[in-house]
């Protein structure tokens, strides 16, 4: 839990001065706080009787977050570390969500199961490393989205996004493979080889779009 949280808490500013004032002033730090807390107890093995008074504790926290944050982070969802939650403003994550390491969701964002209508859509997102979800957008159903990926403003996503994909609309559409790298920033990107590589292939097929026809 403590890792995970010093990487979270990394993205919120370059020195302990502006860490400590999101960590005081931002709810959307509060709400990552909240979740690491009843994720570590959703997943810590301990013997039944001391299970359920953590649930009691992990239910009352989840409750004054919910509260206080207006942002629903359930500590069902497996959620990598490094989230950013830069605005305050309504986001809900569906229970059975996975989102992978230094992500970042804005103010209402929706990440939500699939279901209702006469094709009922079962199963709940699985989210890369390093994705950005823009303001308003929504993200439902059993789909995936690549490393690297921009949610664009408003975008309604309910089919799968390539690696470095750029979605707009609705329903969402791919746009470009420039990806999310200029809204994703984290310390030690520069050498983080996954970051690096998806950087390279980025630039190749760029470069073989750029690449005059024979």
């Amino acid at each position: 839990m403590f890792e995970k949280l010093g990487q979270d808490l990394r993205r919120c500013g370059n020195s302990p001065y502006q860490r400590v004032r999101e960590v005081i002033l931002s709810p959307g730090t509060w709400a990552v706080l909240g979740y690491r807390f009843r994720r570590w107890l959703f997943t810590t093995r301990a013997p039944r009787p001391v299970r359920w008074v953590l649930n009691i504790a992990a239910e009352l926290v989840q409750l004054l977050t919910n509260v206080a944050t207006n942002i629903e982070l359930p500590g069902s969802a497996d959620i990598g570390p490094g989230l950013y939650i830069p605005h305050t403003g309504y986001i809900v994550v569906v229970s059975r969500a996975v989102i992978g390491r230094h992500c970042t969701l804005t103010q209402g964002v929706t990440i939500g199961h699939g279901g209702g209508g006469s094709k009922p859509r079962d199963g709940c997102p699985v989210i890369g490393d390093r994705v950005y979800v823009g303001p308003g957008s929504a993200i439902i159903g059993p789909v995936t989205i690549g490393d690297d990926a921009l949610i664009g403003v408003g975008a309604v996503v309910i089919h799968s996004v390539p690696p470095r994909g750029v979605a707009v609309g609705n329903p969402a559409r791919i746009i470009s493979r420039a990806g999310s790298f200029d809204l994703i920033d984290y310390p030690g990107m520069d050498d983080d080889p996954d970051r690096l590589a998806s950087l390279a292939e980025a630039e190749a097929e760029r470069a073989g779009c750029a690449a005059p026809s024979r």
